[in-house]
C-alpha cells in the first residue's frame, strides 16, 4: 500500500533562564513581552523582596494563564504554562503555592497591565469603526456576571433577590467602553449592583476626548451624564427613553428640531424603525435619538440613524463574554 508523505515540523520556543522559564504565555507573549510584564510589578510595588522560585514576573503571566483556561485548577493550569518546557528545570508548586503567589501580587499590577493594553484596535478604514472624523463607541453595562458566594463577595456586592428566594451567587455589575467595528475594550470598570451604570460610566468618561463619538442606550440618558459626555469634548448620540419630552427651541429642514439638556444644546431625531427577522417577520419601533451633532446639512437625519446601529457591536462582545468564552461559569474565587 502507498503509503502518505509526511512532514516533520519544528518550532523554537524563546524563554527566559532558569526560574523565569515558565514565565511566558506562548505566541502571546509577543504582545506581553517581558519587559512591559516587569515593569508593571515595578510600577506597583509588587516586585518580590527576595529572588523566589514563583518570582512576580511569573505571577504575572501565571495569572494571565488562568483567565486563558478558566475551567481548571491552579496545578493544571501551571501544566499548560510550563508543557513547551521539557527538558528544562522548572518548578513544580504545589496549588497553595500558586494561591499565595495570586495573593502577593495581588489586583493592581494586573489593572495596571489592562490600561496599558486596553486601547482603539480598529485602523481608520474598518467598516464601522468611524463616522466622518469621529471614533465611534460604546458604552454599556452588564449585571448577570456571578462570583463565588464568598463571605467576603456577598459582603461587597450584596445578595440579589430572585422570584423564589435568593440567587444562589452574588452578581457583579460590569461596565465597557467598547470600540465599534471591532469590539476591542477601551476600559472597563465593576462593582456592586447596587450602583447604576452611570456611576461606572463617570469612571471611563476619562477615556473620552473630541475624537469620540459616544453611542448609548437609554440606560444613559440621564441630563447630567450627558452633561459630563459633552464636557469632554466628545459627542454623542443617545437613546432617549419615551418618557423624557424635551421641549423644542427650534425647528429643523429634516424634521429634527432643537432642545436643551443640563445648558447643552443638543437636537433630537425621530425614527421610525424597521427590522427583518430570520423567519421573515418585521418588527417596528420607533427611537428618539439625542446628538450634539446639529447640523443637519453636514449631519442629516437619516444618516446619523445608521452609525447609531453600531452600538450593538457592544451588545455582540458582552453575548460573548458571558455564553461563548464563560458559558455561565462563575467566576474564579481569590
Amino acid at each position: 500500500m502507498l503509503q502518505p508523505a509526511t512532514s516533520t515540523l519544528t518550532r523554537t520556543l524563546t524563554v527566559a533562564q532558569g526560574i523565569f522559564a515558565p514565565g511566558h504565555l506562548g505566541e502571546l507573549t509577543k504582545c506581553l513581552p517581558f519587559e512591559l510584564v516587569d515593569a508593571v510589578p515595578a510600577e506597583t510595588g509588587a516586585v518580590q523582596r527576595r529572588l523566589r522560585v514563583l518570582p512576580s514576573r511569573v505571577g504575572v503571566y501565571f495569572l494571565l494563564a488562568l483567565g486563558l483556561f478558566p475551567h481548571l485548577g491552579y496545578a493544571k493550569v501551571w501544566d499548560k504554562l510550563v508543557a513547551g518546557l521539557a527538558g528544562l528545570p522548572v518548578a513544580v508548586p504545589s496549588a497553595k503555592a500558586l494561591r499565595d503567589l495570586r495573593r502577593r501580587l495581588g489586583p493592581v499590577p494586573l489593572k495596571s497591565l489592562f490600561e496599558v493594553l486596553a486601547g482603539p484596535l480598529a485602523q481608520p478604514r474598518t467598516p464601522g469603526a468611524r463616522y466622518r472624523h469621529w471614533r465611534t463607541v460604546a458604552f454599556d453595562g452588564c449585571s448577570s456576571i456571578k462570583v463565588p458566594d464568598a463571605e467576603r463577595n456577598r459582603g461587597w456586592f450584596g445578595r440579589a433577590r430572585v422570584r423564589l428566594g435568593w440567587a444562589g451567587y452574588p452578581t457583579l455589575r460590569l461596565m465597557a467602553l467598547v470600540g465599534t467595528g471591532s469590539r476591542g475594550l477601551l476600559g472597563a470598570a465593576f462593582g456592586p449592583t447596587s450602583h447604576g451604570e452611570a456611576h461606572y460610566a463617570r469612571q471611563l468618561m476619562h477615556l473620552l476626548g473630541p475624537q469620540s463619538l459616544v453611542l448609548a442606550d437609554r440606560g444613559f440618558d440621564n441630563g447630567k451624564l450627558l452633561a459630563e459626555f459633552a464636557g469632554t469634548g466628545a459627542q454623542f448620540l443617545v437613546h432617549l427613553t419615551s418618557k423624557r419630552r424635551l421641549p423644542t427651541t427650534h425647528r429643523l429642514p429634516d424634521d429634527s428640531y432643537l432642545s436643551r439638556i443640563c445648558s447643552v444644546q443638543v437636537r433630537i431625531i425621530e425614527a421610525d424603525i424597521t427590522a427583518t427577522c430570520t423567519d421573515g417577520t418585521r418588527l417596528h419601533d420607533g427611537y428618539r435619538l439625542v446628538t450634539t451633532l446639529l447640523d443637519p446639512d453636514q449631519d442629516p437625519s437619516d444618516t446619523l440613524v445608521r452609525p447609531y446601529h453600531e452600538r450593538w457591536e457592544i451588545e455582540s462582545a458582552y453575548y460573548a463574554l458571558r455564553h461563548t468564552l464563560m458559558q455561565g461559569r462563575v467566576l474564579r474565587s481569590t
